[in-house]
C-alpha cells in the first residue's frame, strides 16, 4: 500500500496551522485572574448584608437565600452584621421590599449601621423544576460587595448550585427515568430543596479562597496571604 503524502500547499501551511493550534490553546487555559486592587486598598472588616432581590418566581427565595450568607462571610474572617436585626431596622423605617433597600444610598447605609461594606445579592433562579425525565433544584445568584464608606464596589462574583449533582447517572429505561423524575420533584418541593441548595451557593460566591471568589477577612488566619 503506498504511503500517504502531503501536498505541497499542506505543508506550507503546517507552520501557521501549528502556530494557531498554540495560540488557541494558550487562549485556552490562561484565563484572566480577578481585579482586587480596590478590595485591597478597602480592606473591610465589617460586613452588612442587604435583604437579595428576588429575580426568580419563587416568593420564599430572598429570605432563604438570606439566612444562608452569615456562614460563608463569618468562615472567611468577617464581621457580619445580624441579618434579623438588619431586616427588622429596614421594616421600621418602611423598608420592606428589598428593591427598595438595594437602592438606599450607600452613604445612608454607613451613617446607620457603620458597617464597612455592603453586600448586595440577586437571586436569579430558585426553586425545583420538573422536566421530561429529570427534576431538579436550581439555586443561582449573583453579589456585589460595595464599600460604604466610598462607593467603590469591591467585587462581584456569581455562582450556582443544583440538588442534580449529588445524583449519579441512572441506569433506569425511559418508563423508570420519568418515575424517578416526578418522585425527584415531589420530594424535593415538600421538603424545600432548594433551600439546602442555597447554603451550597451561598459557599460557592462567598467562601474566601476560590479563584475570583471573596478575599480573606482580618478574623481569618489567612488574611493578607492571598
Amino acid at each position: 500500500m503506498p504511503l500517504l503524502r502531503m501536498s505541497s500547499r499542506v505543508k506550507a501551511s503546517l507552520p501557521a496551522l501549528l502556530g494557531l493550534s498554540a495560540l488557541l490553546l494558550t487562549g485556552c487555559a490562561t484565563q484572566a485572574s480577578y481585579d482586587y486592587t480596590a478590595f485591597r486598598a478597602s480592606r473591610p472588616q465589617t460586613i452588612l448584608i442587604l435583604p437579595p432581590v428576588n429575580a426568580s418566581t419563587s416568593v420564599e427565595a430572598s429570605y432563604s437565600m438570606l439566612s444562608q450568607l452569615t456562614m460563608p462571610l463569618a468562615e472567611s474572617g468577617y464581621y457580619v452584621l445580624p441579618v434579623t436585626l438588619v431586616d427588622e431596622t429596614f421594616r421600621q423605617n418602611g423598608l420592606s421590599n428589598p428593591a427598595d433597600v438595594s437602592n438606599v444610598p450607600v452613604a445612608k447605609l454607613h451613617q446607620i449601621f457603620g458597617a464597612d461594606a455592603a453586600l448586595y445579592i440577586n437571586v436569579t433562579r430558585y426553586g425545583t423544576s420538573y422536566k421530561l425525565i429529570s427534576s431538579e433544584s436550581v439555586v443561582a445568584a449573583d453579589a456585589k460587595l460595595v464599600d460604604l464608606r466610598s462607593g467603590n464596589v469591591l467585587w462581584e462574583g456569581n455562582a450556582s448550585a443544583s440538588s442534580a449533582e449529588s445524583r449519579g447517572a441512572s441506569n433506569a429505561g425511559l418508563v423508570g427515568l420519568l418515575v424517578e423524575a416526578i418522585v425527584s420533584q415531589i420530594v424535593e418541593s415538600s421538603t424545600d430543596a432548594s433551600h439546602n441548595v442555597a447554603a451550597i451557593t451561598s459557599s460557592r460566591l462567598l467562601a474566601a479562597g476560590r479563584p475570583s471568589g471573596m478575599l480573606y477577612g482580618p478574623r481569618s488566619p489567612n488574611y493578607q496571604k492571598e
